[in-house]
């Protein structure tokens, strides 16, 4: 072999590493960077849903008290017209004549 192509296949073995070394440090430096904005997209999306979660389980807390009170009156007014109903039937009939 001669010393100029020993010279071209170390040249082209350097290019190779260096293209290797180079895309190696690349793709280092993107996965570095998706990781930080994964992350603080993670911290942001994180402080969303728990604002999300506590307005959901105030309106909750709101809803049930309000229907807890609609049942209380809806079961005073069930009582009263059964009151009503009772009263338009008069009192049972303690002896009833047997017809022969």
């Amino acid at each position: 072999m001669s010393a100029e192509i020993i010279a071209i296949v170390v040249s082209a073995v350097g290019v190779v590493v260096a293209l290797g070394a180079a895309l190696f440090a690349g793709f280092t430096w993107i996965l570095r960077r998706m990781d930080e904005r994964i992350d603080g997209l993670d911290v942001k999306l994180t402080a969303r849903i728990d604002t999300v979660e506590e307005k959901l389980g105030a309106r909750i807390d709101t809803v049930e008290e309000k229907l807890g009170a609609r049942i209380d009156t809806l079961t005073g007014e069930v009582t009263g017209v059964k009151i009503a109903i009772a009263r338009l039937e008069g009192p049972p009939r303690h002896l009833v004549p047997a017809h022969h």
